[in-house]
């Protein structure tokens, strides 16, 4: 097992990650809290599973992300599969309009 922290951009009083585990020839990146940042394609780069923060819809708040945003960069984050997680009521009332997964409370995702 293979794991890279890439520094994000999160105020929480201590450094903030997105990670980039592999294990049994499989990749899964986590982007934690976090608001865009260039690491985040890195930390994707090629993954099975990219699991990103996505809090509101298109709102622009410091140190989160918003789905808008997020499909802005689409196409630098090359991973097979996006779910999308950490969202606001705001994100919840508009699952039907994602391009992409959405976590939800029990799921458990193959890879």
């Amino acid at each position: 097992m293979s794991v890279l922290p890439y520094e994000v951009r999160h105020e929480s009083g201590a450094p903030a990650y997105a990670l980039r585990i592999e294990i049994a020839g499989r990749v899964l990146a986590y982007s934690g809290d976090t608001e865009w940042t260039e690491a985040l394609p890195r930390a994707a780069k090629d993954t099975d599973l990219f699991i990103c923060e996505a809090y509101f819809y298109e709102k622009r708040v410091p140190f989160h992300l918003d789905y808008r945003t997020l499909m802005e960069h689409r196409s630098e984050i090359r991973t097979k599969r996006l779910i999308v997680t950490h969202m606001s009521a705001d994100m919840l009332e508009r699952l039907t309009k994602l391009e992409v997964e959405a976590a939800s409370d029990g799921r458990v995702p193959e890879l």
